[in-house]
């Protein structure tokens, strides 16, 4: 067994206060928008939890930011600017997905500290932490206070829009979280990147 070490502290305890966040954003989220079909609270506190526990998840984002921001860990998030080494890397990838992993191949990336994402993990990875969660934060932040930011809102062509864009990242997070789980699960044994997100160790047999 090889063990690395791959997950520092910062990162981990970002990872998992971002995924309770989350999941709770989630299951205020669809009792606030389905108001009366669940009644696991009041609409009131649905949407004071909603607020609280976003604030907390905006706030544990800049603690991921600065902390890639200000170590050399930051490589993870740079693509490989060979545009034919990239395609070919992440092909191997895809075939790795839909049919080596099934038949017992080992998978072609091997994770260390500066490259820990599989080119298909880099390129989803980056753009949901650099575009589409900066864009729910910024949506979410102007339904928290509409008046408020009353000509933000006006710009983007009112609540409904704002709410829409907001609503549609909402779903596209529960389809990702799913998808995270799944791919989490690959390691072998397949607690193994689990066990790693609480250890900073990645063991590969």
């Amino acid at each position: 067994m090889h063990k690395t070490y791959v997950h520092p502290l910062p990162v981990r305890l970002w990872h998992w206060i971002n995924a309770v966040g989350f999941l709770l954003l989630i299951l205020t989220g669809v009792h606030i928008r389905y108001v009366g079909v669940f009644d696991l609270m009041s609409f009131r506190t649905a949407v004071t939890l909603h607020n609280w526990i976003g604030f907390v998840v905006i706030a544990d984002y800049f603690v991921w930011l600065l902390f890639y921001l200000t170590s050399d860990k930051i490589v993870n998030y740079v693509p490989d600017l060979n545009a034919r080494r990239l395609f070919t890397k992440a092909f191997r990838q895809v075939r790795y997905y839909g049919y080596g992993m099934f038949v017992g191949e080992k998978d072609p990336h091997t994770v260390t500290p500066y490259d820990k994402f599989n080119p298909m993990q880099a390129m989803l990875y980056s753009v949901v932490m650099l575009i589409v969660a900066p864009i729910q934060f910024y949506t979410g932040i102007l339904l928290w206070d509409v008046q408020r930011f009353s000509a933000q809102v006006e710009f983007f062509g009112g609540v409904r829009i704002v709410d829409t864009i907001h609503v549609l990242i909402f779903a596209f997070f529960i389809v990702y979280i799913f998808m995270h789980a799944y791919l989490g699960a690959l390691g072998r044994p397949w607690t193994a990147h689990y066990k790693a997100m609480f250890t900073g160790w990645e063991e590969e047999h």
